[in-house]
């Protein structure tokens, strides 16, 4: 039985993509939304678990990462990251969680 079997420890985060430079064109949104690069898994703090742990299970560092609203401990029977982001999973992450 794998340690993240029912997914409570787990904590979806995104990595972003750097924010794309502010377009001077009137009609187009001087903010533009920094899109997913890739989701990952993250171990959740120790006594704290809705708060991300330091690293990735594929152990990148989850500092500049935005935590995701996506919960698979209330999704059972659904994937651990958002349908949605299927294409950006990281496949590491991936791994870890299917053994």
């Amino acid at each position: 039985m794998s340690e993240f079997e029912g997914m409570s420890g787990i904590v979806v985060v995104y990595e972003l993509d750097k924010p794309m430079a502010p377009r001077i064109s009137p009609g187009i949104p001087a903010c533009v939304e920094r899109p997913v690069r890739r989701v990952h898994a993250a171990p959740s703090a120790p006594g704290a678990p809705a708060t991300t742990g330091p690293r990735t299970l594929c152990g990148k560092d989850t500092f500049a990462m935005e935590k995701a609203s996506w919960k698979p401990s209330e999704r059972p029977g659904a994937p651990w990251y958002p349908a949605g982001y299927a294409s950006v999973v990281c496949p590491d992450c991936d791994a870890v969680i299917e053994t």
